[in-house]
């Protein structure tokens, strides 16, 4: 049977840890109390009544008796203070009535006790307050939905009747234009008029900033591009705003192209009259994805309140129980009932807004369907198939097999040596050290999910993936072991090929179309092998260059992107992975110019464009993670991101340092990138230390640690930070040119790569284990999904 504080730590909400009884401390507390007894010995002890005593003991305990004749006998008694606090103004304080009253032990164990009770009851009490507001917001944005709506379907049928719709209010609507709202500001300020705002925000709501001392012109092209996701318009005697933030790139380069047809396709455009204005189905469509995803996290925001309720009241039954135990004493139903009585317990509300979200979500967006709601609302994760493990040694062994005769044929042929042939360490081996890379990452992936799993630190709500579709451990191991036996496998044959003597330009395109195949598979849009999660890479990684590009060369607000935590770590990644960005840009060029055909893998070098394109492959993953540094500076206006964004302008130039020395091969060179370099280190050694992953705390209860720990062995904290150490002065090898017995250079630069893989996957457990210790400190264990209408005061 599973120890109940086994049970409990299994079953509470991570983020919400701190808020839990402290089970723990408690039982402690009672392990003194036991010692304490034990010490004392039975001669401090009060002599066992007799069976008279004891029988009259228990009838005085009879109602017959009253409550004040029984309450003379009780152990504790517990009473309730009237403070001003969140937790409706009750407080629990505990007298001890026995003869135990006098033992410290005992005072501090209840003194714990009514200290966990209050801290669970106002807890509780903000959550329910919370979610409550959160629920009568959600109300309203529903029938706000359901109107719009209903003028949608009245709009349609009254079109299809009739194209005179002068006389029906209900379908009239008027734009009103914002650029003459700013000229006339002063006759707009006496006109007090209800104002309704439709957000029809996606999956990111930007940060927007302001200037009041920007001159009208500038006002102006401001309010354009703005109105472009923000129309004013009258419906049925109100003022409405349709507003559609530009958070993705095909929605900006759609605005930015309205805008220019606005300014230069004619005055028809650029006027700002009344005229009819159809309601947007696509805008109303997103508003209700929106208020769907919103009921869905506010239904999992209950079920954990509910899930918190449950294990807090079981933990007081069993510590009480344990006391009484240990005590020999009888306080359980005293201050059980105290317990069952007070507010976590006794409250519903939060329980009946379950019940109506159920029924809301059933009505509104499952057909009256409660168990095709309830897939939605408590979605059921995958089971683990026995399959998927079957396959992932079957493909594993297949790997091993293959690379242990692609290494034999490898040695038996003479190549990675420096007397190997040319030709294939210049055309092939840039493919398999591509592939390699990228799927050691992927490797180090899985195992992360798997030390995220077992350490409970919840990556798919940091990430924001769907719990249903995100990839589990297994499916990474899986994906490695399938593509890489894959890749061993063409890379066997060819190599065989090219042993026995064949150069056709069939032979040499085999590893361009592995790179095809691999290409093909990514961007497959039938729903086969894992598209969800393709098309969420894809997603995010393409993001990432026009948060940059968008961000900082439109100074407008709504045409910015909000950089979250799954954006900057992919970030993160590419800059571990310029190795194989650089080996990618030279497949592309040797394939796309037909080199292949001739054998000449030296016109790539020769081209100045390459060379040129070389720099800008190396520049770029930090490039990127700069800008986004500086994006964020921008919208929290933290110091802390300009300072992070020296790191990766540190590390720019230390890349750019080493391009231009293997390039010169110069003294001049190699000092400047010893001197860059070395700044550059130290100045990422402080970051990862102290900054992402939150140790070397000098006042910490966890000496160089922080306070709080995930892993309970602390010299795994000091053995990651020495090999942290060791990794990142992996550089070196580019000054001192050592290589591994008669290994190519190429194979050596490879291992190096592989070292930066290694570094950047140990790096990303320890990010987000501070990730999560930081959100945890702000029990934020659901998403706060922004809503489409909005009420505002008109000015």
């Amino acid at each position: 049977m599973v120890k109940f504080s086994k049970q409990f730590q299994g079953q509470l909400v991570p983020e919400w840890k701190e808020a839990f009884v402290d089970y723990w401390q408690l039982k402690k507390d009672l392990k003194r109390m036991h010692v304490f007894n034990a010490n004392n010995g039975p001669s401090n002890m009060k002599p066992q009544p007799g069976f008279a005593r004891r029988l009259v003991s228990q009838l005085r305990k009879l109602p017959l008796f009253g409550p004040d004749r029984h309450k003379d006998h009780e152990a504790i008694q517990v009473h309730k203070k009237l403070t001003i606090s969140e937790s409706r103004g009750v407080m629990y304080e505990t007298e001890l009535l026995e003869e135990f009253a006098d033992t410290d032990a005992a005072k501090d164990f209840f003194a714990r006790l009514d200290l966990q009770l209050n801290k669970v009851n106002k807890f509780y009490s903000a959550k329910e307050k919370e979610f409550l507001e959160r629920g009568e917001s959600l109300k309203k944005q529903m029938e706000i939905l359901l109107e719009l709506q209903a003028a949608l379907k009245n709009q349609r049928g009254r079109i299809s009747s009739t194209n005179d719709a002068k006389d029906d209010s209900s379908i009239s609507c008027s734009i009103s234009c914002e650029e003459d709202s700013i000229r006339s500001t002063k006759v707009e300020e006496e006109q007090d008029q209800p104002q309704e705002i439709l957000s029809s925000e996606l999956e990111r709501s930007p940060f927007g900033y302001s200037d009041s001392g920007d001159s009208e012109k500038v006002q102006l092209e401001e309010v354009k591009l703005r109105s472009l996701s923000a129309r004013v318009f009258s419906c049925q005697g109100k003022n409405l705003k349709i507003k559609i933030p530009l958070t993705t790139p095909s929605r900006t380069f759609s605005a930015l192209a309205y805008l220019f047809m606005e300014d230069f396709g004619g005055n028809q455009a650029r006027k700002c009259g009344p005229h009819k204005l159809n309601i947007n189905k696509t805008k109303l469509h997103h508003a209700e994805k929106m208020i769907k995803r919103a009921f869905i996290e506010l239904y999992k925001g209950l079920n954990y309140l509910k899930s918190y309720r449950t294990l807090n009241m079981l933990a007081f039954v069993k510590i009480l129980k344990k006391f009484d135990k240990v005590t020999g004493k009888e306080v359980l139903n005293i201050y059980l009932k105290v317990v069952e009585s007070s507010y976590f317990n006794s409250s519903d509300m939060a329980m009946k807004l379950m019940d109506e979200v159920e029924e809301l979500f059933a009505k509104h967006f499952a057909d009256d369907d409660k168990r095709k709601a309830m897939k939605y609302l408590k979605p059921h994760q995958r089971t683990e198939s026995h399959s998927v493990t079957f396959f992932i040694g079957l493909f594993t062994g297949c790997f091993i097999a293959l690379f242990v005769g692609y290494c034999i044929m490898a040695h038996i042929a003479g190549m990675y040596t420096g007397q190997s042939d040319t030709i294939y360490m210049e055309t092939v081996y840039p493919v398999l050290s591509m592939f390699s890379l990228l799927f050691l990452h992927v490797f180090l992936y899985g195992c992360n999910i798997f030390m995220w799993r077992k350490t409970r630190i919840n990556h798919t709500f940091i990430f924001e993936f769907a719990p249903t579709k995100e990839l589990k451990y297994r499916d990474v191991f899986l994906i490695c072991a399938t593509s890489m036996t894959v890749i061993v496998g063409v890379m066997f044959a060819h190599l065989s090929l090219v042993a026995r003597g064949y150069s056709s330009t069939q032979v040499q395109a085999i590893p361009g179309f592995l790179l095809l195949m691999f290409l093909i598979v990514l961007f497959c849009p039938v729903n086969i092998i894992y598209k969800s999660s393709r098309y969420c890479f894809l997603r995010v990684i393409s993001i990432v260059p026009f948060q940059v590009f968008i961000s900082l060369s439109n100074p407008v607000s709504t045409c910015k992107f909000q950089v979250v935590m799954v954006d900057f770590f992919m970030a993160d990644q590419l800059c571990s992975q310029v190795p194989m960005l650089r080996n990618m840009e030279y497949v592309a060029c040797y394939y796309i110019t037909g080199s292949y055909r001739t054998q000449d893998y030296g016109l790539c070098m020769r081209s100045k464009h390459y060379r040129d394109l070389a720099y800008a492959v190396s520049f770029l993953p930090y490039y990127w993670r700069a800008m986004q540094c500086a994006r964020r500076w921008f919208d929290e206006g933290e110091t802390s991101h300009l300072i992070n964004l020296g790191k990766y302008v540190s590390a720019m130039l230390a890349a750019g340092a080493k391009v231009a020395y293997e390039k010169e091969k110069s003294a001049g060179w190699l000092a400047l990138l010893v001197v860059i370099s070395s700044a550059a280190t130290v100045y990422q050694l402080y970051w990862d230390f102290v900054k992402d992953w939150g140790l070397l705390q000098l006042n910490s209860k966890n000496r160089w640690l922080r306070n709080e720990l995930i892993l309970r062995c602390k010299f795994v904290y000091y053995l990651s930070m020495a090999l942290n150490f060791v990794l990142r002065l992996a550089w070196l090898q580019t000054v001192l040119h050592y290589n591994f017995a008669s290994l190519d250079y190429r194979v050596t630069s490879f291992f190096l790569a592989a070292l930066e893989v290694i570094r950047r996957g140990h790096w990303n457990f320890y990010r987000l284990e501070n990730e999560h210790l930081n959100n945890a400190g702000k029990f934020r264990a659901v998403k706060t999904v922004p809503l489409p209408f909005h009420e505002v005061d008109q000015d």
